[in-house]
C-alpha cells in the first residue's frame, strides 16, 4: 500500500468516525423527543364538571344586515329546529356556557346589532337544555374598541345594559379585545365600569395566556400580576390557550400544561371561574398556528396531565363553527371520559 493510498485510508476512516460520532450526536434529542411523553392521555372523565363553553358564530344573534352584508344564509340560524339542533348538541357534548359573537363594537360604542325576535328565541331553547347564553362582544384594539375612550366606554356599557334590560334571561357577557397589552389600565377601569351594570349576571373576559418563550407577541399574552387584577374584576375567565406559534406538537403539550398550572395559581384569590380555551379551527397556513400541532386532542393531553383544580370549572372550545363529529369524539374520548 502506497503512503498516498494510507493517508487516504486514514483519512476515510476519521471522516466515517465523525460521521458516526454526529450521527449519534443528532439521534439524542430525537429519540428523547420520541420517548417523551409529556401529557396523559385519560383523565376518564375526572376533569370535567359539566361548566364548559364554547364560541359561536355570529349569525344566531346577528341582525338580518349582517347576513346581507357577509352573503350568508339567513334560514342556516334563524329556523328554530336549527336551534334545537345546535342546543340538543351542545347539551351532549356538556357544554353550560354558550358565546354568541356579537363583535365587533361600533366606533361610538355600541355594540353590534342584534335581532330581537332572534336573541328571545335563541334564549327559549337554550333555557330548555339548561345552557347560559353569554354574547361575546368587544372588537379591535384602537378602532371598533377605543376602550382609552372615555366616552366610548360610556356608550359601549350603555348599550350592554339596554341589552340585558331587553333580554333579561341572557346570562352576561364577555368581553374580548384584541390585540391588548399587558397591564393595560383602561381594560381594567373597563371591568370597573361595567360591574354595577352586571349586578348578578356574569362578567366574562375572553384573556390571554402567560408569556412564552414560543410566542414572543406581547400584546397576546398577559403577565401573572395582569391575570391577577383581571381576575379581581370579572366572574369568568376563558383564556386563549392557542396562536403559540409552536411546529411540534409535543412542546405544545407540555406548555398547555405548564399554562394550565400557572393560570390556576394566577386566579387562586380570586372569586373567577376559570375556564381553558382550547383550538378546533384550522387557519391553515398562518405562522401563529399549526392546527396539526394546536388541536383538541394535544390541547387535552397537556391539560389532562396538569390534573387542574382551584377555581378551574372545565374547558372552552374554539370555535363551534369547525368542530367535526371527529373532533367531538376526541373530546368526549379525552375530557369527558366516553368510550367510542
Amino acid at each position: 500500500m502506497t503512503k498516498k493510498s494510507t493517508l487516504l485510508l486514514k483519512l476515510s476512516t476519521s471522516l466515517l468516525r465523525i460521521a458516526i460520532a454526529l450521527c449519534i450526536v443528532l439521534s439524542v434529542p430525537t429519540l428523547f423527543y420520541y420517548l417523551w411523553k409529556p401529557g396523559a392521555i385519560n383523565s376518564e372523565g375526572k376533569l370535567n364538571q359539566g361548566q364548559n363553553a364554547i364560541w359561536l358564530e355570529h349569525g344566531w344573534l346577528g341582525d338580518d344586515a349582517w347576513f346581507a352584508r357577509n352573503s350568508r344564509e339567513i334560514s342556516r340560524y334563524r329556523s328554530f329546529s336549527r336551534i334545537v339542533e345546535l342546543m340538543r348538541n351542545l347539551k351532549f357534548q356538556q357544554i353550560r356556557f354558550v358565546y354568541p359573537h356579537l363583535c365587533p363594537a361600533q366606533f361610538s360604542g355600541e355594540i353590534a346589532p342584534y335581532n330581537q325576535e332572534q336573541v328571545e328565541r335563541f334564549l327559549d331553547v337554550a333555557e330548555e337544555y339548561d345552557i347560559i347564553v353569554i354574547p361575546w362582544v368587544g372588537g379591535v384594539l384602537g378602532e371598533s374598541a377605543r376602550i382609552e375612550n372615555r366616552r366610548w366606554r360610556t356608550q359601549f356599557a350603555a348599550s350592554i345594559q339596554t341589552m340585558l334590560s331587553e333580554h333579561p334571561r341572557l346570562g352576561g357577557v364577555q368581553i374580548n379585545i384584541e390585540p391588548l397589552p399587558s397591564m393595560n389600565q383602561d381594560f381594567l377601569l373597563l371591568l370597573e365600569e361595567l360591574r354595577p351594570i352586571l349586578k348578578e349576571r356574569i362578567l366574562g373576559v375572553a384573556a390571554y395566556p402567560p408569556p412564552t418563550r414560543w410566542q414572543m407577541v406581547s400584546s397576546v399574552h398577559w403577565e401573572l400580576p395582569y391575570l391577577t387584577e383581571v381576575a379581581k374584576r370579572s366572574d369568568q375567565m376563558a383564556v386563549m390557550m392557542y396562536d403559540t406559534s409552536i411546529k411540534l406538537e409535543k412542546f405544545y403539550i407540555k406548555l398547555m400544561c405548564e399554562w394550565t398550572q400557572e393560570l390556576q395559581n394566577a386566579l387562586a384569590n380570586s372569586n373567577c371561574s376559570l375556564l381553558l380555551g382550547i383550538p378546533a379551527y384550522e387557519d391553515s397556513g398562518v405562522k401563529y398556528h399549526y392546527p396539526e400541532v394546536e388541536n383538541l386532542y394535544s390541547s387535552l393531553l397537556g391539560i389532562n396531565a396538569a390534573n387542574p383544580g382551584g377555581n378551574y370549572i372545565g374547558c372552552a372550545i374554539y370555535c363551534q363553527w369547525e368542530v367535526t363529529p371527529e373532533k367531538w369524539k376526541t373530546w368526549r374520548s379525552l375530557f369527558l371520559g366516553q368510550t367510542p
